[in-house]
């Protein structure tokens, strides 16, 4: 649709305008820098930066009821730059023009509602947000196209040339990062550090098949990251891990495509997500105070963060109710079929605890909690899930788990709706479903398989080696009829099948 279609009073509103005068505002000391330069840490006390709009309360002006009918109209330019994440320009990236965006086909993943079977099992209304059906097949697209959008912008500027992007990853990011440069190309390379045999075959394809420098590093995630920042700190490289604030700018996009797919109405609404590097609940975090903000939603809702009992530094910390005796350590990591939540020591805590208490006040109450569950407890509920239809990765099981952990806990009530964060497409994490089936989990997973859960394939195959088709040497005649009809019946056997 075109501008001239819309409505006279929405059409000065539907190409971004906003000034936006962004800075890096450090968690630590609180001082501002410029955006010019690429900036992970605080020039001054090293603490971790946010993305602040200095000019974000002329977003206020606009009463929150038109924003929501710019972002609805919005949605149905054909611009590309517009019909991703940058859907919402004025609150993610307002500095960029569009000429700048990278749009691969990520953001707005669809939000399917479980089916009536699933939701009397879990005892709550819910919906899965399938961010596998990114680009990449993972949520870390929302990020990758912001900090890339960024790196794009400051190359066409001149600030920036011969760019060598490096992340550290436990899958993932490295395929998102690799994806991304690879379509930036030739300004752009990218290298990734991954923990060795730490990530599925399907993740470790990604990146190669980009053709990003792909080292393998012993140890786990937070190993990785140590050498990547330490790369990062001596070298001329651009860090692409969740430590850039600019992916936690594009990775607010969920809150806001949440918001919009709901109606604005947050009311009675639960967002469960679960905790890695802890990019993604910050990002979620303040996206929805934006919104609220800015008067788009009148409620914020519930979020819940969910760890595994072998990855659990954020739900340790949160687990102490007094808030003055709260002390973050970071934990050693046991292996997980969450992949990229094994991870001990959390870049974006400082972000995590400073947005919780902004939440909460905002909030007027507690509405943020955090949950740890069994990794038997994932498998079970990612298993359950997609054998009701659904394409959740272990991720997916992840929050599923916490969601029933919530409700139980009584932070979830049985009037409220959730949608859970299925991070990564199911096909990701395959191998750990034939584990599961074939009951070849490591003891240190502690997993067992629930046989009602286990499913195989059954080879239909005659007595008669010699009366079976075969590439090359089909069967004819009376031979194959036999065949056809012994199969069938075989199977019609098996299936409890009724003539007709």
């Amino acid at each position: 649709m075109k501008p001239d279609n819309f409505p006279e009073e929405i059409r000065p509103f539907i190409m971004p305008n906003h000034q936006g005068n962004l800075v890096y505002r450090c968690l630590g000391c609180g001082k501002e820098h410029s955006i010019k330069n690429l900036l992970y840490t605080c020039p001054d006390c090293g603490k971790v930066l946010l993305i602040h709009d200095l000019n974000f309360d002329l977003l206020k002006k606009i009463p929150g009821k038109k924003w929501q009918n710019i972002f609805d109209y919005r949605k149905m330019l054909k611009i590309p730059a517009l019909k991703g994440i940058y859907l919402y320009h004025e609150f993610i990236g307002s500095v960029i023009p569009l000429s700048s965006i990278i749009y691969l086909g990520e953001g707005h993943t669809p939000v399917i509602e479980a089916n009536s079977l699933l939701q009397e099992k879990v005892g709550i209304k819910f919906f899965f947000k399938n961010d596998g059906q990114n680009p990449s097949a993972s949520f870390k697209d929302r990020g990758m196209a912001s900090a890339l959008s960024y790196i794009n912008y400051l190359v066409k500027e001149k600030h920036l040339s011969d760019v060598l992007a490096v992340c550290a990853s436990t899958g993932d990011t490295s395929a998102s990062a690799a994806l991304y440069a690879a379509y930036m190309q030739p300004h752009i390379k990218s290298a990734v550090l991954l923990p060795y045999k730490k990530v599925t075959p399907q993740q470790l394809s990604q990146p190669l098949g980009s053709g990003a420098s792909v080292f393998e590093i012993p140890g786990v995630f937070d190993d990785c990251m140590k050498i990547v920042e330490n790369l990062s700190e001596r070298y001329n490289v651009a860090l692409l891990n969740s430590k850039n604030a600019w992916r936690i700018l594009g990775q607010e996009s969920y809150s806001y495509e949440i918001a919009q797919n709901f109606e604005y109405d947050m009311r009675n609404k639960v967002i469960v997500v679960p905790i890695g590097n802890a990019g993604n609940i910050t990002a979620v975090l303040n996206g929805f105070i934006k919104f609220y903000e800015t008067g788009i939603i009148d409620v914020m809702p519930k979020i819940i963060g969910v760890q595994s009992k072998h990855a659990n530094p954020v739900y340790n910390y949160y687990s102490e109710p007094d808030i003055n005796k709260r002390r973050f350590i970071p934990v050693n990591v046991k292996p997980s079929v969450a992949q990229a939540a094994m991870i001990g020591d959390p870049v974006s805590m400082p972000r995590v605890i400073h947005l919780v208490e902004i939440y909460n006040r905002i909030a007027g109450k507690e509405s943020t909690s955090f949950v740890e569950v069994t990794e038997q407890e994932i498998m079970d509920w990612q298993i359950t899930a997609n054998r009701n239809g659904h394409i959740a990765c272990t991720h997916g099981g992840e929050c599923l788990a916490g969601l029933s952990t919530a409700i139980k806990n009584g932070l979830v009530s049985k009037t409220d709706t959730a949608v859970l964060d299925s991070t990564a497409h199911a096909l990701k994490f395959s191998g750990f479903q034939d584990l599961y089936f074939e009951n070849k989990f490591p003891s240190e997973y502690e997993i067992l398989p629930n046989k009602a859960l286990v499913n195989f394939p059954v080879l239909m195959h005659p007595d008669d080696p010699d009366k079976v088709p075969a590439p090359g040497k089909p069967l004819t005649g009376n031979d194959f009829k036999i065949f056809i009809n012994r199969i069938s019946d075989e199977i019609a056997n098996i299936l409890d099948l009724k003539e007709r």
